[in-house]
């Protein structure tokens, strides 16, 4: 395999995650009785650009189906962000009535209404048909594509230039990224600021976050990787923030190379110099993350048999598709865990991908009483513990496994 950005052949593994169906290929009752299509799931480094990727396997269409079940909506913790993201792009950026804001996978709107609300001409992007119906619902204009050049040529030929471009969490999920930074720098105004946010592979390895590599996630990303693929595509990054989410995310700031106004900030150099010291640069950095994902599953399934070995039974919170990662590594079925909790109607009813775990409501937690739960978007826990905290009435407890088994 060749690198998706730089087109050299590729040879160093960060690591291989065996055969597992796509995380977010959730199961009807019906589909229980047929074969689940499964990928190898294998992440390789690029020794020029140093962009980490999964092997090609699987397609976009084959992933984000028109029922794909992500809502951004059902996170309390996201629809905050999305809301102080907001505030903070007006006021930075002056934007305005007259302004133009354009969001690539604007999923159900969640973001894209704040800007909406402020009176903004709002355009989402949105592939997935369910989630695009939802955006349409508070009233947003959607184009249900796949962004690639082309339709960027289009829609600029028609018009459409943004002032302001969102891009969270979606140039991961690009398999060409290089296609995907040319349309975006293509539907820029001429000083328009474009903001990219992804999970950031330092910290991915730090702390040991395997469970956020699946096939949705073509790519894992660095400063580094990223400045390279926006070099070729015609972008500067001017700004990179730190932030929370996801278990620690960048948000970089980008806008036209050729016409960008916004001047180059210490902060770019500042990361550059973080990824460099903790050896992003060189082979050595990607090489224990195998390691840390056998201790972490070895750990699990050493306290989830122990608990059954003691009577005690285990639930499952949040059907997120790093739990499915999580499970299908460790080899966790409905022997081990009864159900998952999910707050999401879309994903009720149906059962995780491989584990082939129930996916149930919430007032089940209530009716069975399960001595553990077992949070699997522990990027949540701070969010998840205080609505979990009735479990205390059976004196249950909260357990994560990443990065290392705890009992709260």
């Amino acid at each position: 395999m060749r690198c998706r950005h730089c087109g050299l052949e590729l040879s160093l593994n960060m690591i291989d995650l065996g055969i597992t169906p796509l995380a977010n290929a959730y199961l009807s009752k019906k589909a229980l009785g047929t074969a689940e299509k499964v990928f190898p799931l294998r992440v390789l480094v690029c020794e020029g650009c140093w962009l980490a990727q999964t092997e090609d396997y699987s397609k976009p269409d084959e992933i984000f189906e028109p029922d794909y079940a992500y809502f951004s909506g059902y996170s309390s913790t996201w629809v905050e962000h999305c809301r102080s993201y907001s505030e903070r792009m007006i006021e930075r950026f002056s934007l305005g009535p007259m302004s133009s804001v354009v969001e690539v996978a604007s999923n159900d709107g969640t973001l894209l209404r704040y800007f909406f609300d402020a009176g903004m001409n709002c355009t989402g992007i949105e592939p997935t048909l369910g989630t695009a119906e939802a955006a349409r619902g508070l009233g947003l204009k959607v184009v249900t594509e796949f962004l690639t050049y082309g339709l960027a040529e289009r829609l600029r030929m028609s018009g459409l230039r943004a002032d302001l471009l969102v891009a969270n969490n979606v140039l991961a999920h690009v398999p060409d990224v290089n296609d995907f930074a040319m349309a975006c720098a293509m539907l820029l105004s001429d000083d328009g600021v474009a903001t990219f946010e992804f999970p950031h592979l330092h910290e991915l390895i730090a702390g040991s976050e395997f469970d956020t590599i699946y096939h949705e996630h073509y790519s894992y990303l660095s400063l580094l990787s990223v400045e390279s693929v926006f070099s070729q595509a015609g972008l500067a990054v001017f700004d990179v923030e730190q932030i929370s989410t996801h278990g620690g995310s960048l948000r970089v700031y980008a806008q036209r190379s050729d016409l960008g106004i916004h001047e180059l900030l210490p902060s770019v150099s500042a990361v550059r110099d973080v990824e460099r010291d903790a050896g992003l640069a060189g082979p050595h950095a990607y090489s224990h993350l195998q390691v840390e994902a056998d201790r972490i599953r070895d750990e699990l399934r050493e306290f989830l048999l122990g608990a059954r070995t003691a009577g005690r039974s285990v639930a499952a919170y949040g059907a997120a598709a790093k739990g499915n990662t999580l499970l299908n590594y460790a080899g966790v079925d409905s022997d081990l865990v009864m159900f998952v909790v999910d707050r999401n109607p879309a994903k009720q009813g149906k059962f995780l991908p491989g584990s082939r775990i129930e996916i149930v409501a919430e007032d089940r937690l209530v009716e069975m009483r399960p001595d553990y739960i077992l949070v699997l978007p522990w990027n949540l826990l701070t969010e998840l513990r205080p609505q979990l905290s009735y479990i205390a009435e059976w004196s249950g407890a909260i357990v994560t496994a990443v990065p290392e088994l705890t009992v709260w």
